[in-house]
C-alpha cells in the first residue's frame, strides 16, 4: 500500500489526477444513470439504452486511464502504439456492455456478476492501456499488487451495479456511482503502483508512437464525448422524472377517485395507498404509506407471497384505526412497482352490500309493507310444523283472516289509509301471538295465521283474542275502523296438506264474511257446498250482461187518490240459462260483495234512460242506486253521461238509495248527492222505516221523495202502531215538503187508508206487477196514462 500512495504522491501531477477523479465521476454518474433509465424503458429499447451506458462507461474507463497516464511522470521519454490504444477503449466499451447486461439479466446473482464482469473490463482496459505504453527502459510489476487492482475492479464493480440495479431514488444511484469510481480509480492507481519503470538507453521508442499531445487531444474528445453523454443523461433523467411525475399524480388521481380502496406493498409494507383506503381505515391521506397491511388486513399475514396468492376474490376483516371490523372483499395481484415486485391489493367495503343483502333476503321472506312473513315464508313453516304435528300427533290451527269493507276504505279514505289499516292490523294481531305462532299475509288484505294448539278450543281462543285486541284498537284509535272476520281450519281434522287446509279456511272465511262478518267460524264439511254455489253464482253473473241473460223490469207508480200512472221504477232480473229466475236477494248481495254491482248499476242506468227516452209520455223512471255507486268519485260524471248519451231529460230520472249507504261517508255521501241535484235529476229515500233511520238525514240530505218500506205497509190495516207510524211518516213529508210513496199495496184496505192519510203515491201489485215494458205500451205511449195500469 506504501508502494501505491508514494507512486501516487511521488510520480504523478496532482491536479491531472483530480481532473481523471472528475471525469471518472461524471461518468460513472452517467453510466448508473443510463442503466438506470435502461431498467425503466420498453424492452424493444432497453438494450439500446445499455449500449449508450456501455459507450459512457466505456469512454469514461478510457479517459480516467488515459488522463492518470498523463498524470504519471516517470522522467523518461515514453509514447503510446496507436493500434493498442484503441483497442483498449474498445475493450472498455465491449466488456463494459457486457457487464451491464448481465447486470440486467434475472438469473441468481446477475447484478453481481454483471459488476465484476464490468470490473474485469476496467482491467482489461487498463492492462492493455500499459501495453500501448512506450518508456525508455524496462517495465516490472509487482504481481501482488496487480492481483489487488484485478480483485478491487472487480468487487467494487460489482458493488456498484448490485446498488444499482435495486436502486429505489436518487441516493441508491449516487451511492453506486461512487462504488463505480472508485472501481475505475482503485484499480488504475493500484495497478499503476504495480509498475517500476528501469530506465534503459538501449531501448528506443518506435518511430511510430504516438506522443503524449496526441493522447491529450484523444482525451479530450473522450471527456468531450463524456459530458454529452452525461448532458444527454441527465436531460433524460430530468424527462423521466418530469414524465414519472406527471404520470405518478395521474395514476393517484386514476387511483383517488376509485371508491375501491386501492394499495401497493413491497411485502407487509404499505408503499402508496389511496384515500378511499384512508377513509377505509379513518386515517388522513398519506399517514398510511409506510405502514404494515397486516395491522389492517391480519388475515393477509401470510398470504403476500408469490405462491400463495388467492387467484380469486376474498372476503376478510379489515380492521380500522379506532379497532372497528369492517367486512371487505379483497383481490390481490403481483405488480411491478417502480421497476420491482410488489402487490397490488384492491379493497372493497361490503357494509353496503351486505345490507343490500341482508334486506334481499328479508324482503324474499317477508311482505315489504307489513314487514309479516310472505306466502313463501308460511309455506316453509307450515310444511316444518305439520311435521311436528304428525310426529308428535298435536294439531295446527290455520286462521284467514279478511278485513271487512276494506275496499271501501280504500274509496273513502285512500290508499294510504288502506296500508295503514294493513299495517296496524299486523301490529295489533302480532302483539297477541307467541314466539311458536306465525302471522303472514299472503296477499291484498288476506292473512294468515299458523299456530301449533292441543284442541279447536285453543284456535278459537286464540281468534277471540285477536277480535278482542282488534276491538280494543277501534276503541283507542281516531282513523278508520278495523274489522276483520276470521275461519279456522285444524290439521288434521280438515286437510293434510297445505292447500286443502288453506282453502277450508278461507271456505269458513267466506261463511263468516257472508253472515255479516266481524266474527269467527270453524270450517264445517257443509261449507263447502255453500261457498262452491255462491262462487259459481259470482263468475256466471260477471258474464250475464255479455250473455245478455240480465233484463229490467219496469213496476207502475200511480197517484192515490187518481190511479193515474205517473212513473215506472226499474228492477234487475236475471233469466239464468240454467238456473231459470234467479231472485235478486240471491245475486244482488253476492254482486255487491264481489264489485259486479258497480258494472250491473251501470248498466241498468244506461238501459232505464234509454228506454224512458222512447216513450211519447213524459213519465218518470226510477232507479237503485248502490251504496258502492253513491261512494264512488265519478259517479255523477257517469250519471250525466248517460242522461247526455240517451238524451232523457233529467228532470225525469229519478235516484232511489238506502239511508245504509249514507252512514258509511255521510260527508261524501251528500257531496254526491248535491252533485246529483245540480244536474236536475230527483233522489228518493228508499225503504224508510229500516235500518237507520233518522230525521236528521232528511234535513242534511237534498231528498225530493220518502218511500216507506213494504213492511209497514203490510199491517197498516190491522196494526193500529204500524198505522200511527205510517200517519208520523205522511205528516213528516208533508211538514218536509217531500212527497211520498208508499211500496208494496196490495190490497184495497191498504190503499183506502192510504188514501183517506193523503199519501201521495202508492207501488205494488195492487197497482201492477213488474213486468217488461212493453206490457205498459198503451201507458208509455198512448193517452192511457190516466187510465190504472191493472186495466191494462
Amino acid at each position: 500500500m506504501l508502494k501505491v500512495v508514494g507512486c501516487f504522491v511521488d510520480f504523478h501531477d496532482l491536479r491531472l489526477v483530480a481532473l481523471a477523479a472528475f471525469i471518472c465521476a461524471v461518468a460513472s454518474f452517467t453510466t448508473i444513470q443510463l442503466l438506470c433509465h435502461a431498467r425503466r424503458a420498453d424492452v424493444r429499447y432497453r438494450y439500446s439504452w445499455i449500449s449508450v451506458a456501455a459507450l459512457a462507461g466505456g469512454f469514461g474507463i478510457w479517459a480516467t486511464h488515459f488522463i492518470g497516464m498523463l498524470a504519471f511522470t516517470p522522467g523518461v521519454p515514453s509514447g503510446y502504439n496507436l493500434s493498442l490504444t484503441l483497442l483498449s477503449l474498445l475493450y472498455a466499451i465491449l466488456i463494459s456492455g457486457l457487464g451491464l447486461g448481465l447486470a440486467r439479466s434475472q438469473f441468481p446473482f446477475s447484478p453481481w456478476v454483471g459488476g465484476a464482469t464490468m470490473g474485469a473490463g476496467i482491467a482489461v482496459m487498463h492492462y492493455t492501456g500499459m501495453m500501448a505504453f512506450q518508456v525508455a527502459g524496462r517495465i516490472v510489476w509487482d504481481p501482488w499488487l496487480v492481483s489487488l487492482s484485478i480483485v478491487l475492479g472487480g468487487l467494487l464493480g460489482a458493488m456498484g451495479c448490485a446498488t444499482a440495479v435495486k436502486s429505489q431514488g436518487v441516493h441508491h444511484q449516487i451511492l453506486a456511482a461512487i462504488w463505480l469510481l472508485l472501481a475505475i480509480c482503485g484499480l488504475h492507481f493500484t495497478a499503476m503502483g504495480a509498475v517500476t519503470i528501469i530506465p534503459d538507453p538501449a531501448i528506443e521508442i518506435a518511430p511510430a508512437a504516438m506522443p503524449s499531445s496526441w493522447i491529450a487531444g484523444a482525451v479530450a474528445l473522450a471527456s468531450l464525448a463524456i459530458l454529452l453523454f452525461a448532458a444527454g443523461a441527465l436531460a433524460i433523467d430530468l424527462r423521466d422524472r418530469r414524465h414519472a411525475a406527471l404520470e405518478g399524480a395521474r395514476l393517484r388521481s386514476l387511483a383517488n377517485a376509485a371508491a375501491e380502496g386501492l394499495v401497493v406493498c413491497r411485502g407487509d409494507r404499505i408503499v402508496s395507498a389511496n384515500e378511499s383506503f384512508a377513509h377505509l381505515v379513518e386515517l388522513p391521506a398519506g399517514s398510511v404509506n409506510g405502514a404494515k397491511l397486516s395491522t389492517f388486513l391480519p388475515s393477509l399475514a401470510t398470504r403476500l407471497t408469490p405462491t400463495t396468492l388467492p387467484d380469486h376474490p376474498i372476503e376478510a376483516e379489515l380492521i380500522a384505526a379506532h379497532g372497528q371490523s369492517i367486512p371487505v372483499e379483497i383481490i390481490i395481484r403481483a405488480i411491478d412497482y417502480a421497476s420491482l415486485p410488489h402487490f397490488g391489493v384492491a379493497v372493497r367495503d361490503l357494509r353496503a352490500r351486505r345490507t343490500a343483502e341482508s334486506k334481499i333476503n328479508f324482503l324474499a321472506l317477508h311482505d315489504g309493507l307489513t314487514g309479516l312473513a310472505n306466502r313463501t315464508s308460511f309455506d316453509k313453516s307450515f310444511d316444518r310444523e305439520t311435521q311436528v304435528a304428525a310426529r308428535t300427533g298435536g294439531k295446527l290451527a290455520v286462521l284467514c283472516l279478511d278485513l271487512d269493507r276494506f275496499k271501501e276504505i280504500n274509496d273513502l279514505f285512500g290508499h294510504a289509509a288502506g296500508d295503514k289499516v294493513l299495517q296496524d292490523l299486523a301490529r295489533i294481531t302480532e302483539d297477541v301471538l307467541d314466539d311458536k305462532q306465525l302471522m303472514s299475509r299472503l296477499g291484498g288484505d288476506e292473512f294468515a295465521i299458523l299456530a301449533p294448539v292441543r284442541d279447536a278450543v285453543g284456535a278459537s281462543r286464540l281468534a277471540e283474542q285477536v277480535l278482542e285486541a282488534l276491538r280494543i284498537a277501534n276503541q283507542n284509535g281516531s282513523g278508520a275502523q278495523i274489522a276483520t272476520s276470521i275461519g279456522i281450519a285444524l290439521y288434521p281434522d280438515d286437510g293434510t296438506d297445505r292447500a286443502a287446509l288453506l282453502n277450508n279456511a278461507d271456505t269458513a272465511l267466506y261463511r263468516v264474511k257472508s253472515e255479516g262478518g266481524g266474527t269467527y267460524r270453524f270450517y264445517e264439511s257443509f261449507m263447502g257446498a255453500d261457498v262452491r254455489e255462491r262462487r259459481l253464482i259470482e263468475h256466471d253473473l260477471r258474464l250475464a250482461v255479455a250473455r245478455s241473460e240480465i233484463e229490467v223490469a219496469y213496476q207502475p207508480q200511480a197517484e192515490t187518490g187518481t190511479g193515474r200512472i205517473t212513473g215506472f221504477e226499474a228492477l234487475l232480473r236475471w233469466r239464468h240459462p240454467e238456473r231459470g229466475y234467479v231472485s235478486p236477494s240471491t245475486f244482488i248481495p253476492i254482486a255487491e260483495e264481489s264489485g259486479i254491482i258497480m258494472n250491473l248499476g251501470e248498466w241498468v242506468l244506461r238501459e232505464a234512460c234509454r228506454e224512458a227516452a222512447s216513450w211519447s209520455q213524459p213519465l218518470s223512471v226510477a232507479v237503485n242506486v248502490s251504496a258502492m255507486q253513491i261512494h264512488a268519485a265519478g259517479f255523477p260524471a257517469t250519471l250525466q253521461a248517460a242522461l247526455r248519451d240517451t238524451g232523457l231529460s233529467a228532470g225525469r230520472l229519478e235516484i232511489e238509495i238506502t239511508e245504509t249507504a249514507l252512514i258509511r261517508d255521510p260527508a261524501r255521501a251528500l257531496t254526491t248527492l248535491h252533485a246529483i241535484k245540480e244536474l236536475g235529476v230527483r233522489i228518493a229515500m228508499d225503504d224508510f222505516g229500516t235500518g237507520y233511520s233518522s230525521l236528521s238525514n232528511l234535513r242534511a240530505f237534498p231528498f225530493d221523495r220518502i218511500k216507506i218500506d213494504r213492511s209497514f205497509i203490510k199491517s197498516i190495516d190491522k196494526d193500529e202502531q204500524t198505522a200511527a207510524i205510517v200517519r208520523a211518516v205522511l205528516s213528516l213529508g208533508r211538514g218536509l215538503k217531500l212527497l211520498v210513496t208508499a211500496e208494496g199495496v196490495e190490497t184495497d184496505a191498504e190503499l183506502a187508508f192510504l188514501q183517506a192519510e193523503a199519501c201521495h203515491e202508492v207501488q205494488g201489485f195492487l197497482v201492477a206487477r213488474p213486468a217488461p215494458i212493453w206490457t205498459f205500451a198503451a201507458v208509455t205511449h198512448g193517452h192511457a196514462a190516466s187510465q190504472k195500469a191493472t186495466a191494462a
